[in-house]
């Protein structure tokens, strides 16, 4: 069964476009803002959502992440909160959303109670940084069941072996770390993960996104031609927190500009 996420990728692919996937921080600065920031970055280009539900303790996050996930914590932001947020955003748009989390927060709610209730509010998988995938099988296997996507991760210290298994695995794309640490906008030589991506086109063809770093629109397309698609969070957030909604909504559409030239 084919999935909002798998036609817009396949869509991109047969246009021979890059994907634009933007991360936004649900209840940063406010749920409704959230909402209103979805609909303007899809208008302004963006061609996937990432919907990141806060947590205490985001251990794959930068400082920037961190802050917003603290501010929409403060907010009340929950994982039931989430919930009306997607389905407010759903009201307005068929933009694919992805959610990006911690484990930790799911345990109690239910991972297949998680999934469920995700997808049918028009949330289309999620994204767990700290769940390798060597403990993710069950996990896979509930997604599955229910057409929601678990995205894989591959990074520069992937070893071949496990490569080959993550690959054989994924759904929707494969999330490709670009560098050791955490989000947060750098210099980056994109070479490096692109010689990993290289070698994942030997087990699989599901798109490939780069995301941690990509601040600018020409950080952009340097990343854009290593892989399928990019991933920024922290640069379009950081304007958010800096209450310029404007600023970070034209960042987008810059980097939209950048990867389509």
């Amino acid at each position: 069964m084919s999935t909002r996420l798998d036609e817009k990728l396949a869509k991109l692919r047969a246009e021979g476009r890059t994907g634009l996937y933007i991360y936004v921080t649900a209840g940063c600065p406010s749920a409704e803002a959230t909402v209103d920031i979805v609909r303007r970055a899809e208008a302004a280009g963006a061609d996937v959502i990432e919907l990141g539900l806060p947590f205490s303790d985001p251990m794959a996050d930068g400082p920037v992440i961190q802050e917003a996930s603290v501010i929409a914590l403060r907010n009340g932001m929950t994982i039931k909160k989430a919930l009306e947020v997607v389905k407010e955003i759903r009201k307005h748009s068929e933009i694919p959303l992805i959610g990006m989390g911690y484990i930790n927060m799911v345990h109690h709610y239910g991972f297949e109670q998680f999934v469920t209730d995700f997808k049918a509010a028009g949330m289309d998988g999620v994204i767990f940084p700290d769940v390798p995938h060597e403990e993710s099988a069950d996990m896979r296997r509930i997604c599955a069941a229910h057409d929601f996507t678990l995205t894989e991760f591959i990074t520069p210290g992937t070893t071949e072996e496990r490569m080959a298994e993550t690959c054989r695995d994924a759904r929707g794309f494969i999330y490709c770390i670009s560098n050791y640490g955490v989000t947060g906008v750098k210099e980056i030589d994109y070479s490096i993960i692109g010689s990993v991506c290289k070698a994942a086109r030997r087990y699989t063809e599901v798109p490939l996104a780069i995301g941690f770093g990509i601040g600018t629109p020409e950080a952009a397309a340097r990343a854009a031609k290593q892989a399928d698609g990019v991933i920024v969070g922290s640069a379009v957030v950081k304007q958010i927190i800096d209450g310029d909604i404007d600023g970070g909504i034209q960042l987008i559409a810059n980097m939209r500009k950048a990867l389509d030239a």
